[in-house]
């Protein structure tokens, strides 16, 4: 009998070490995964502005998307929480801080084309080149960003968008004509440029 008491007992420590051993490996799981996701990008961190030219005297014009939708994302690098990043931008948000050139930026270039409601893209990361793949007016291209981070979170990506890479060229004679006398310089030529300056500049938080 004291044999079998004693055996029981065994039992009873060896099972009770193995649950607590159980115990401790989840507690380790959670803290390996926050270990390696040590970088997150938001969007209301997140700002896209753009500048557009006029006159050939080349004069930018400068505004910005102020709604910018995508999930927050995380990764142990920049890279790596900026990769496969999938965004949309709501044509409504255009800001120039002019109120009449918004109306006509949205309803004779933007309104010009198909698909108007949202722009749309995912960034990524090919042989360690950065690209955001964009789609408007029915079209998707790449567009080549240079990035530089600083301080390891802040991030400037900037890029040139040609609009005929995305067929854009009849919403750019159409925005023309609409603006027709303001884009005209001393030279009293009217023009518009195909090429658009565009910057996104993000601060990485810390997960």
């Amino acid at each position: 009998m004291k044999r079998i008491i004693a055996l029981l007992v065994l039992i009873s420590i060896g099972t009770t070490s193995c649950k607590q051993e159980k115990k401790e490996t989840k507690t380790d799981t959670p803290t390996q995964v926050e270990a390696t996701e040590k970088f997150v990008i938001k969007p209301e961190a997140t700002s896209v502005k753009w500048t557009a030219y006029k006159t050939t005297e080349k004069k930018g014009v400068g505004g910005e998307f102020s709604v910018l939708k995508f999930e927050n994302k995380a990764g142990a690098t920049p890279q790596e929480a900026l990769n496969n990043l999938s965004f949309s931008i709501p044509v409504s948000s255009l800001f120039t801080k002019d109120e009449s050139r918004d109306a006509k930026l949205k309803e004779f270039f933007f309104g010009a084309m198909l698909d108007t409601e949202f722009l749309k893209g995912t960034i990524k990361y090919v042989n360690d080149a950065c690209v955001a793949s964009i789609t408007m007016n029915g079209v998707t291209n790449d567009l080549p960003l240079e990035v530089h981070i600083t301080d390891a979170r802040r991030v400037n990506m900037t890029g040139t968008m040609n609009l005929k890479d995305w067929n854009a060229l009849d919403a750019l004679e159409s925005i023309n004509k609409a603006c027709f006398d303001l884009h005209k310089g001393p030279d009293g030529v009217s023009k518009t440029w195909e090429d658009v300056a565009i910057e996104i500049n993000t601060f990485l938080r810390e997960n």
